[in-house]
């Protein structure tokens, strides 16, 4: 597999201060400087800004509790693996026993530390500096409010609630209490996207005109995850603009640097639905005389291709048992069944249109983007149009066109020599790493994205959530 093929497979491809953390190379370095395997072509020059140090330098390891011990809360607390003297797990809550002991055994947690509900965290006085939180979207906004309130700083994961509301509660809580929120918009640490920032305020586009955004869910995530899994229902947990696309809302404002004025969308459920069902489909991909000629069969995905297995517990290591003990899962859990025949509801296509106020009197910008789950590839896709030069990028590489010169500048950093880059394109531990910072100084000016700044993102998906189901343009 190469490179590209596995940043596809992954689906990936701070403001100032951690853009400025980035080491100090030259911003360009010359085309006759490329590797053999990087040839560029004439009048184009490559970007190099190096890769940023993931390991945060503290005079003693920043504690944590981890609220949440699935996927994402392992990938946070596994920065503590790598740099035992910046993180130290010290506490775990998760109903499921048996990520719990996994977790409370990997990172030797004291018995009387290991809770099976959130809410027993806080019934103990504060033992640790921070608390993770990557439960479920509809256990996000109990588990923050308590935890600001015992005096914890919070690294939160997105989305930050299911309404608007409960976002700006957050946001209120934490200045009640003069604690740090950072929010889990880990596309902002990404070293592509931080390159990417840094070349638009250095000015070498311009003024922003317009982006255009899409994110590729891929087929087969969709059916996984919004289909068939956690994120299947709008109304138990947000919709996808919100549950998928938060990030990529953030990303747009980020870029731009402007306040959002007004949202429109439109999208639906078109595919996932009964009506599109083949023919001899059942209740479960078992039982389904057309498995075999279904692209989204969950004994293609999970059994024949082994995709996102992290979602089934105690999995033997021989592949026979291992397939043997999933065909248990999937005769018995929401993963097995007929996509055709879910309860779901999210949208399986999505358009946001976005306008920005202008700068100084200038006209506004605009911004659109696309969540479309129907695509073979993964990767956030991004064109930025500015008045000196545009860019192009696809989270691997992206090139800039300056319009007088003609000349191009390119990003290709190899981001596989970044430890825990697997996660995001490197996100994952960046915005861990700077989560660390913040709260070994207690200064939130070390994260990227603050509560404040990420309310603001998310109420732009709520509002086009309304715009869309209003079929109207919505004031922010």
């Amino acid at each position: 597999m190469t490179r590209k093929e596995f940043l596809q497979t992954l689906g990936i491809g701070a403001a100032t201060i951690a853009i400025s953390n980035l080491p100090g190379a030259s911003l360009v370095q010359a085309a006759e400087a490329a590797t053999p395997e990087k040839p560029l072509p004439k009048n184009t020059e490559r970007l190099a800004f190096g890769l940023p140090d993931q390991e945060a330098k503290v005079l003693r390891p920043v504690t944590a509790i981890v609220i949440g011990a699935g996927s994402r809360g392992s990938v946070y607390a596994s920065y503590s693996g790598q740099y035992p003297k910046a993180l130290k797990i010290v506490g775990v809550a998760d109903i499921n026993a048996v990520r719990r002991e996994q977790m409370a055994q990997e990172y030797n947690i004291a018995p009387e530390h290991r809770f099976s509900d959130w809410s027993e965290v806080f019934r103990l006085p504060k033992f640790a500096d921070a608390v993770i939180i990557a439960t479920p979207d509809n256990l996000h906004y109990k588990p923050c409010m308590q935890a600001l309130a015992a005096g914890y700083d919070v690294l939160l994961e997105k989305p930050i609630a299911q309404t608007a509301k409960e976002c700006t509660d957050i946001l209120h809580q934490a200045r009640k209490y003069g604690r740090l929120v950072g929010v889990c918009h880990v596309l902002r640490y990404a070293p592509y996207f931080r390159a990417l920032k840094r070349v638009i305020d250095e000015g070498r586009v311009g003024d922003i005109v317009s982006i255009q955004h899409l994110e590729p869910v891929r087929f087969h995530h969709m059916a996984h995850s919004y289909v068939r899994g956690n994120w299947h229902s709008s109304k138990q947990t947000t919709p996808i603009i919100i549950a998928k696309a938060c990030h990529d809302l953030d990303i747009v404002r980020w870029l731009l640097g402007k306040p959002c004025k007004r949202v429109s969308a439109f999208g639906s459920l078109s595919f996932f639905t009964r009506k599109n069902e083949p023919q001899g489909a059942a209740d479960r991909c078992f039982d389904c005389a057309a498995e075999k000629q279904c692209p989204f069969s969950a004994l293609k995905i999970y059994i024949r291709e082994h995709r996102y297995l992290y979602v089934f517990d105690a999995l033997p290591k021989d592949r026979a048992a291992k397939d043997a003990k999933i065909a248990e899962y999937l005769r018995t859990t929401d993963y097995g069944r007929c996509v055709f025949r879910c309860q779901n509801d999210q949208c399986d296509h999505y358009v946001c249109n976005l306008e920005f106020e202008g700068a100084d009197g200038a006209a506004a910008s605009t911004a659109s983007l696309q969540v479309e789950a129907l695509t073979s590839y993964g990767g956030r896709k991004t064109r930025i149009m500015g008045t000196k030069g545009d860019i192009v990028g696809d989270m691997q590489t992206f090139t800039l066109t300056d319009f007088l010169t003609g000349k191009k500048y390119v990003w290709d950093e190899d981001i596989s020599k970044l430890p825990g880059y697997e996660g995001h394109a490197g996100g994952d531990w960046g915005i861990v790493k700077d989560f660390v910072l913040a709260v070994a100084h207690q200064d939130e000016k070390y994260l990227s994205s603050t509560i404040d700044v990420s309310v603001e993102s998310h109420v732009m998906g709520f509002r086009a959530e309304q715009a869309r189901l209003k079929s109207k343009i919505v004031n922010m």
